[in-house]
């Protein structure tokens, strides 16, 4: 009887000590919400008061407080500001890695995070999810799949880490590669996960790349339990992750069941509760992956992408996640925005954010970080509409990617329409990934020619290329942009030159770079050159 009565005592006790964490997760998620939810409505009360958000914000940034003076947010008013910063400084790529402390229930006070966009932003970002996808907020139901050495960049859910079912030592390897695997073991444990995110869409597809590639390996790590030694994985944090992990036998037997049917839809057959695919960053060069994963291993998921963000600052938050194409209200709290017409006169004057029109396309000039000042992002964005009185965006091209070896300038959306256009004519091809080199990053190797463009690409289903078919690239472009026409006709520009690389060349290429950054269309460094260069196979 004494021994019944403890074991109960025992069952109980245990039962209470699981419970707490769930208890604590659903309160702070229920906190959290009503925080959003009270931001959210304070965003949509902005009437007039986004010009007054836009200086108060200016004035914090040059240190000069909240006062209540009447110019544009300094004392010698917006002329003196535009006068002693001029437009052009060097732009920042990414924020600098300031780790993020844990959250504390004190600071969901108003009061407390009302300069933080960090925290306004991720507010946004769990009530608009959890509102469209009510099941998306499960503790440990969201598998992350984001390298950030050195914590560059949170995950979009920081403030309820318990949303996570890995740990965040995972992501900060050394190694992208093994930041990946690694995540994505812990991901494959669960089989009722609700949520991937992503940082970027590129990170998503090698994850499911390393999925196709090394599904044996992986199906006997879950079985045994045991994470194998890899490169890019020290010894001390592979024995910490280690503690982690248990057998998974059954769920080893559902991998290897599921990756021998192929690849097609293979997310919701691993896990079946899948709702959202969310990535931080899905449009330009991401765009490319993105519509990859929706053809194949993520067939049937709706993508959503949170934030907007340029310069290494959160500038605007999406509050439709279950709309296919992104559009971003510019929230006038988090950074000061100025705007460049595209269609302006050599000398544009910069308008604010109460000055923008819809159905326009702008240049983006951004105030984010004390010291740096009206920085121009290279980002061009269209006004799509209104959000009360805060615009709503959609990102349009990245300036800074732009082909140009005689002034033609050739956008990077744009050459990537004739490069697909270019495809529907390679029976069988495939494109995986690709990037473009101007021949002056050649040096003495691309020869006494003329300036041109030099192409290397991933294909799938093709393991050469006639010459005929490489120069029907050059001809898609001729015909798309008559500039470059007219100087390949005069011989100014050369003909493109195409070249084919080896699998998993761009994975490592992405991991080169060093920092979790949307991939470069257009290359522009000397030691990358070299390593997709030494990949060339054709």
């Amino acid at each position: 009887m004494l021994l019944a009565v403890a074991m109960a005592v025992v069952a109980v006790a245990v039962a209470v000590a699981m419970a707490i964490p769930a208890l604590r997760h659903r309160l702070f998620r229920s906190a959290l919400r009503r925080a959003g939810r009270r931001y959210r409505r304070r965003l949509e009360a902005l009437d007039s008061d986004v010009r007054l958000r836009q200086e108060r914000r200016l004035r914090r940034l040059l240190g000069t407080g909240t006062g209540t003076d009447t110019g544009t947010g300094t004392a010698g008013g917006w002329e003196e500001f535009q006068e002693r910063h001029p437009l052009g400084q060097p732009c920042r790529d990414e924020a600098p890695g300031v780790p993020v402390a844990p959250l504390r229930p004190w600071a969901l006070l108003p009061g407390c995070w009302d300069t933080d966009p960090r925290l306004q932003g991720s507010l946004l970002y769990l009530d608009a999810l959890g509102a469209a996808f009510p099941r998306a907020l499960a503790r440990r139901g969201t598998a992350l799949l984001h390298w950030s050495p050195g914590c560059r960049r949170a995950p979009a859910a920081w403030p309820l880490p318990s949303l996570y079912c890995a740990p965040a030592a995972a992501a900060a390897l050394p190694s992208r590669a093994a930041a990946l695997r690694v995540q994505l073991l812990f991901a494959l444990r669960q089989r009722a996960l609700h949520v991937l995110e992503a940082g970027l869409a590129a990170e998503l597809h090698d994850a499911l790349l390393t999925l196709r590639a090394e599904w044996p390996r992986l199906a006997q790590e879950l079985e045994l339990g045991r994470l194998s030694p890899q490169p890019g994985l020290p010894e001390g944090v592979r024995d910490q992750l280690q503690a982690l992990l248990t057998p998974a036998v059954a769920r080893a037997a559902q991998l290897r069941a599921e990756c021998a049917r192929g690849f097609e839809g293979i997310a919701l057959r691993l896990w079946p509760r899948l709702e959202v695919v969310v990535v931080r960053t899905m449009y330009g060069a991401e765009r490319l992956y993105c519509d990859s994963l929706l053809q194949a291993e993520c067939q049937g998921l709706p993508f959503y992408c949170p934030f907007y963000q340029a310069a290494g600052a959160l500038l605007g938050v999406n509050l439709w996640p279950a709309e296919p194409v992104p559009r971003f209200v510019l929230c006038p709290d988090w950074a000061f925005c100025e705007f460049l017409p595209c269609l302006a006169s050599k000398e544009p004057r910069t308008v604010l954010l109460d000055e923008l029109w819809e159905g326009r396309e702008y240049g983006l000039v951004v105030t984010a970080q004390p010291g740096e000042y009206r920085c121009c992002t290279g980002e061009v964005l269209k006004v799509t509409g209104f959000h009360k009185q805060c615009p709503v965006v959609e990102p349009v091209r990245r300036e800074s990617q732009t082909l140009s070896v005689r002034g033609e300038s050739i956008p990077e959306e744009q050459f990537c329409q004739s490069l697909c256009r270019t495809l529907t004519v390679w029976p069988g091809a495939r494109l995986v990934d690709y990037i473009c080199v101007e021949s002056s990053l050649l040096g003495d190797s691309s020869g006494p020619c003329a300036p041109h463009y030099e192409v290397f690409m991933e294909l799938q289903g093709l393991r050469d290329l006639s010459e005929g078919q490489r120069y029907k690239l050059d001809q898609c472009l001729q015909e798309d942009f008559p500039i470059y026409k007219s100087f390949r006709f005069k011989g100014s520009i050369g003909p493109l030159r195409l070249h084919l690389v080896r699998p998993r060349t761009f994975p490592r290429l992405r991991e080169a770079l060093g920092s979790p950054v949307p991939m470069p269309r257009v290359l522009r460094e000397e030691q990358l050159l070299q390593l997709i260069q030494g990949a060339v196979i054709s």
